[in-house]
């Protein structure tokens, strides 16, 4: 460990690490008692289930023992029907795996747990029995019982020993949240010049960020041990609402720069009573939704009207305005859920009830090509692995092909897995010493469990400490499994040097193949993956210019604001990169938001306009078709006089509800796309956005 590393021993640090002993040695007494032939694995899998928060504990088990099940299953399934054909059924394994991995990685809720574990307990049961088929059932029921013992000592502990709850942590983590959208929404509104265009990403991302975790934690919410559980739905909505706070605050932001010096002063004063309000400041003497209902009617007062006449600044105008409305009502929204949720009240307001009883949707970017390369790289990893061992009738080859196909599958999810994998391989081959020690010295001195719970205490809870620290987790979780892995692997039978060498050598050449494996056809750097993101979101604009369905609210604005969350950590790693430099995800947002406001309101619209708005999508979707196909370029000189066209025959449209929609996000639209663009009349701008595009 490095020297930052060896600081003093916190409370929470220590609680984590005995609680994880405990649990751990609670699954060792219980797997001795029944008699297991490999009692480590239930050590093991305690250690692997503990965390520091009790509800992700909690909710991670449930579906780790259904996945356990599922694993021993399908190992029962295959074995005896394959066994007479080693290759086929080592073959069999590893599709399993390939396709459990693959499902695991298209979910990203602690539901993928249940895939995952399916996917590599099959090879824990199944590939030890492909030399010996005859005891896949006694040798699938005893690695279920120790796995099982495992999870569910862990989770007891967790549970019940001074428990820390995911509740409080996720609310401290949303005031947080919603503290930094106040403060970026009052910088917004009372800035004065334009922002610094690094910072201000940098404060998008971050947002993003944080409310894309928050929706992770609260997918554990339903299984914490605090009454926070029972406000769930709450929860989900007030991170639904903070969601739209993102491109809502950007889109304020580019109005404010299209207008500046030329807002109307009642607008102003407007501005800075919402900062006020925004900030807790009582507005005119009013209570706060008494404030929040007076800024309401200011801003419907000064909303100008669509008319015949009406140019491209006045749409902007009414743009903003209308984005103001919309802010006022989330801030008013989120203060309410939250204090719903600090009261712990059973009902809803009428106003709020709706809000949580939105059915969840896809909320997070799902990518099902890297998911399948993932996938056909375990399964190559396996059949190199199986192909060695089956070729040289090597003894321990089943313990090389089950740790390939753990550590295939345990860093799947990361762009690149290999400095994981490279981790546990460095820290595997530190532990054999002292799993050697553990084994050969301290196991046969002791004729007693207590004795041997004092002889494991020093180093596991040592480790313990190391764990819980995030600095150091990887490195201390990497030497703490491959001591007990090393025990794990051997029967309490066999103990002795030779079998204890040939089993580490499996397991060193497991994770080596897994490495090599992953190196040659899975790891892609971060530019690689921002490239990704961004075609991804590219690609989904474009098919919404196209849909015929209705377009549901908010699985595009969760999506892309995850998106924007996962380039964040991406293109800081990126480095410079000039295509990168010029990506803007949450203005490709932005636009998919405008986009989707047209095609709602389009439907709507019996006039002229609708075949003009028609074309518009259909220009819109063939930039951003060429975008994802790697065709980077300015939108095409046509889109905005099509654009202009748009606006002149939706202000001609008899005034209703869906055409002021309609005008309000092809102003937005327009300034997504051209954002340099003043408020010129339509042919110069024209004009001078083809001088630009030739240029």
């Amino acid at each position: 460990m490095k020297a930052p590393a060896l600081k003093l021993v916190s409370l929470n640090e220590a609680l984590f690490s005995v609680k994880a002993f405990a649990a751990a040695m609670a699954a060792l007494y219980i797997a001795f008692s029944m008699g297991l032939p490999r009692p480590f694995w239930a050590m093991a899998t305690a250690y692997i289930v503990s965390g520091p928060l009790s509800g992700a504990v909690r909710s991670k088990a449930v579906f780790r023992v259904a996945g356990t099940a599922l694993g021993c299953a399908g190992a029962i399934a295959l074995v005896p029907a394959l066994a007479d054909s080693p290759e086929l059924l080592t073959l069999a394994l590893g599709l399993w795996v390939a396709v459990c991995l693959f499902i695991s990685l298209l979910d990203r809720t602690p539901r993928s747990y249940l895939f995952m574990l399916a996917g590599y307990t099959i090879g824990l049961i199944g590939f030890p029995a492909v030399t010996d088929p005859s005891t896949i059932f006694d040798t699938g029921l005893a690695r279920v019982e120790e796995i099982l013992i495992g999870i569910l000592c862990a989770t007891v502990v967790h549970s019940v020993v001074f428990p820390q709850s995911v509740g409080p942590t996720l609310l401290g983590r949303l005031d947080a949240t919603l503290r930094d959208a106040e403060r970026w929404t009052r910088e917004a509104l009372s800035r004065e010049t334009a922002p610094e265009g690094a910072a201000n990403a940098q404060e998008r991302q971050k947002l993003a960020r944080d409310i894309t975790e928050l929706r992770v934690m609260a997918t554990h919410l339903p299984y914490d041990t605090s009454d926070v559980r029972w406000m769930t739905r709450a929860v989900r909505a007030m991170q639904d609402r903070m969601a739209y706070l993102l491109p809502l605050t950007a889109g304020i932001e580019d109005r404010l720069d299209a207008l500046r010096g030329q807002l109307p002063a009642e607008v102003s004063a407007l501005l800075a009573d919402l900062d006020r309000w925004v900030g807790g400041d009582p507005v005119g003497g009013d209570d706060e939704e008494g404030g929040a209902d007076r800024l309401r009617a200011e801003i419907a007062r000064l909303s100008p009207v669509i008319g015949a006449d009406t140019g491209w600044k006045e749409a902007t105008l009414l743009n903003l305005l209308t984005r103001l409305r919309s802010l006022v009502d989330i801030h008013q929204d989120c203060r309410d859920l939250r204090a719903h949720i600090r009261d712990s009240k059973s009902s809803l307001p009428e106003r709020l009830d709706p809000l949580t009883r939105r059915r969840s949707r896809d909320v997070f970017h799902l990518d099902a090509g890297m998911a399948l390369w993932s996938g056909f790289a375990a399964l190559l990893g396996i059949a190199v692995v199986c192909a060695f061992w089956i070729g040289t009738g090597w003894s321990s080859g089943s313990a090389a092909a089950m740790m390939t196909a753990v550590f295939c599958c345990f860093f799947a999810s990361l762009d690149d897995p290999a400095p994981g994998i490279r981790l546990f391989l460095v820290f595997t081959l530190l532990s054999v010493p002292l799993a050697a020690f553990y084994l050969l010295v301290v196991l046969p001195s002791f004729d007693s469990f207590p004795m041997l719970v004092l002889g494991l205490a020093p180093t596991f809870l040592l480790l313990g400490v190391f764990v819980a620290r995030p600095a150091t987790m990887g490195k201390a979780m990497a030497l703490l499994m491959g001591v007990v892995g090393s025990l794990s692997l051997l029967d309490l039978g066999t103990g002795d040097f030779a079998s204890f060498l040939n089993s580490n050598v499996a397991q060193v050449v497991g994770i080596a193949t897994a490495l090599l494996v992953t190196q040659l056809c899975r790891s892609v750097g971060a530019a690689w993956s921002a490239r990704r993101l961004l075609r991804a979101g590219w690609s989904e604009i474009a098919a919404m210019t196209a849909a015929r369905s209705g377009i549901p609210v908010g699985s595009f604005e969760n999506r892309m604001l995850d998106r924007v969350g996962l380039l964040s950590s991406r293109l800081a790693l990126a480095g410079p990169q000039q295509d990168l430099a010029a990506a803007d995800a949450v203005n490709d947002l932005r636009v998919g938001l405008n986009v989707a406001e047209l095609q709602r309101a389009r439907r709507a619209l019996g006039g002229p306009a609708a075949p003009h708005v028609a074309r518009l999508l259909g220009a819109v979707g063939q930039h951003f078709r060429g975008l994802s196909s790697r065709r980077l370029g300015t939108p095409p000189a046509e889109v905005l006089p099509m654009m202009d066209a748009a606006l002149s025959n939706l202000s001609a449209e008899p005034r209703s509800a869906e055409r002021d929609r309609a005008v309000i996000a092809l102003a937005g639209l327009r300034r997504a796309l051209f954002p340099h663009l003043t408020f010129a009349a339509p042919e110069s701008s024209s004009e001078s956005l083809r001088e630009s595009v030739t240029a």
